[in-house]
């Protein structure tokens, strides 16, 4: 432990104490407390590559449900905000080529904990999942707040989420207005995150 002090962070360190509570206790509040460590920059890089606000939200999410999912497979060689960026920036720069977006350079950097300028991988396919992986894990996430969201918004939620639906496809089978469902899906996901910032009363 020694070691760890002296080559990491305080910030990192306690990154460290809580992804060991969230691998071998399986506790929820230590999954929620990483999360809203890193939800915004995690959200701002993402939006920098995409320049969608819809989509930035959406790909927040896999990056926070691909990176829980394999946590225990996380080395404390480097910083878990390395390691989540790296994950956030495969699953957005997958989402761009399938969409074939050109938005942003891929040679993206980001400053860790050290203040270092890292470099991201992103030839690392160990950190991309099949789409049946990928779904399973999105689920995962959300349920852990989803039944807490007030009824209205736990459909949308799962019709996003669960079955995958576009927002053209929610708006068609909720029959409401695109700017609408947009909307109502940009609240629902506040709210998680607000479910995951009072974790202590709500998990």
């Amino acid at each position: 432990m020694e070691e760890l002090n002296r080559q990491f962070s305080d910030k990192a360190l306690r990154d460290f104490k809580l992804i060991d509570l969230a691998t071998e206790g399986k506790d929820q509040a230590a999954y929620a407390e990483l999360m809203q460590r890193y939800k915004k920059p995690v959200y701002h890089m993402i939006l920098k590559m995409v320049r969608n606000v819809d989509d930035a939200e959406d790909l927040t999410i896999e990056a926070f449900a691909k990176a829980f999912k394999n946590l225990g497979r996380f080395k404390k060689d480097y910083t878990f905000s390395t390691w989540l960026f790296r994950i956030a920036t495969n699953n957005a720069i997958d989402f761009i080529r399938k969409k074939k977006l050109n938005t942003f350079s891929l040679n993206s950097t980001f400053t860790d904990d050290s203040g270092e300028s890292v470099n991201i991988d992103v030839q690392d396919k160990n950190l991309t999942p099949d789409q049946e992986t990928i779904k399973d894990q999105k689920i995962e996430l959300v349920r852990m707040f989803v039944d807490k969201l007030p009824a209205k918004y736990q459909r949308l939620v799962k019709l996003r989420y669960f079955d995958e639906l576009s927002y053209d496809e929610i708006a068609k089978e909720l029959e409401a207005p695109l700017g609408t469902v947009k909307a109502q899906l940009h609240r629902a996901r506040e709210l998680m995150y607000e479910l995951v910032k009072d974790k202590k009363k709500h998990i």
